[in-house]
């Protein structure tokens, strides 16, 4: 049956299941607010936004045909979401074309695919520029990569290792990569201790970085090594434990505790839609407001859902919202990135990234 022609439907893929499923909650809450927002403000092009949650917790396959059974179906318009770059490079083909797709995670950089639109952070904007201010003000300079097998942690490492040729700060002396699931770190943390870095750069996933926190803790290797992640959220560091959290540093471009008049503002505004009790409106969850409001912004200025309609307006389109002004440059969305560091259950923010 074909989408009615007052809604703008979108086919939302956020983690439902697997190891990336703790931060489904918040990535439903921060995309329901987007969309309420938007709709009152009198939707898109007239047309109510409307989210359908599709688990991105699945295999790629499975959502790949999920996704464009709704497609082919006239369901949905577009498509947007939180989920891991293994199911990106698997839908991007098979939807960039037909459907706008707004990808809201950080990721390893380089996708291209015309028709997709990105609002997360690259290892350019977020994970080198922290690694450069670990060296200069803490003086960690010898790391040890962690992370799930796939694409994201992978790709991410390369950048990594490409960026220590040129830099005499920043040394990795080793990588390690374990299955998405991984329920044992005793062995990783054995090896880190072993090659004898300063710091774990960490590519974990989820409920995967929760186990690997608290093995680490537990071994007692935290006291005497820093933990950086690109992917440490509040609602993650409440589940590792006040215990687990010594010493660990994110980078990201949103901080539930950043204090800007953007950031606090839309506290606010989600405090008052879900309550007090809600999951945490953490980066990861906060970049699906993102997405789903670039959605908006973007088909209003096309004046089209159409996918080239949107490429012909993009450059340059932007918006005020949690993480200040963005604009996207390259199908890329233009942010400040932060630093902060773990206090307990939540993160205390110590500086703009350059």
């Amino acid at each position: 049956m074909a989408a009615p022609t007052g809604t703008l439907d979108v086919a939302f893929v956020v983690p439902r299941s697997g190891p990336a499923g703790i931060l489904g909650p918040a990535c439903e809450a921060c995309g329901d607010l987007a969309a309420a927002e938007l709709n009152a403000d009198g939707g898109v092009l007239g047309r109510e936004v409307r989210l359908h949650p599709v688990d991105g917790g699945r295999s790629p396959s499975e959502i790949v045909t999920e996704v464009t059974g709704l497609l082919d179906a006239g369901a949905v318009d577009a498509v947007s979401g939180w989920h891991i770059s293994a199911v990106r490079q698997a839908l991007a083909p098979a939807v960039a074309e037909r459907a706008p797709y707004v990808y809201a995670p950080l990721y390893e950089g380089g996708e291209c695919t015309p028709g997709v639109f990105l609002t997360g952070e690259t290892p350019e904007t977020q994970v080198l520029p922290a690694l450069r201010w670990m060296a200069a003000e803490l003086g960690v300079r010898t790391w040890c990569v962690v992370g799930n097998d796939y694409v994201w942690p992978r790709g991410s490492a390369r950048a990594v290792r490409r960026f220590a040729r040129t830099s005499p700060h920043v040394r990795v002396l080793d990588e390690v990569f374990v299955p998405l699931g991984c329920e044992s770190f005793d062995p990783v943390v054995e090896r880190i201790q072993r090659c004898g870095a300063q710091g774990v750069l960490m590519f974990l996933v989820g409920s995967d970085a929760v186990r690997f926190n608290r093995a680490f803790a537990a071994s007692g290797a935290d006291r005497s090594r820093v933990r950086l992640s690109p992917l440490m959220e509040e609602n993650m560091l409440l589940a590792t434990g006040v215990g687990a959290t010594r010493e660990l540093y994110a980078a990201a471009g949103y901080f539930e505790t950043l204090a800007t008049a953007s950031s606090l503002e839309f506290s606010g505004r989600y405090a008052a839609r879900f309550g007090v009790n809600a999951p945490v409106p953490g980066a990861l969850a906060e970049s699906c407001f993102e997405a789903i409001t670039l959605l908006g912004r973007l088909t209003e200025r096309a004046g089209s859902v159409a996918p080239s309609a949107l490429l012909g307006v993009a450059e340059r389109t932007g918006f005020d919202g949690p993480r200040g002004a963005v604009s996207l440059r390259g199908g890329h969305l233009r942010q400040n990135v932060y630093l902060a560091r773990a206090d307990g259950l939540s993160f205390d923010v110590l500086t703009r990234l350059a």
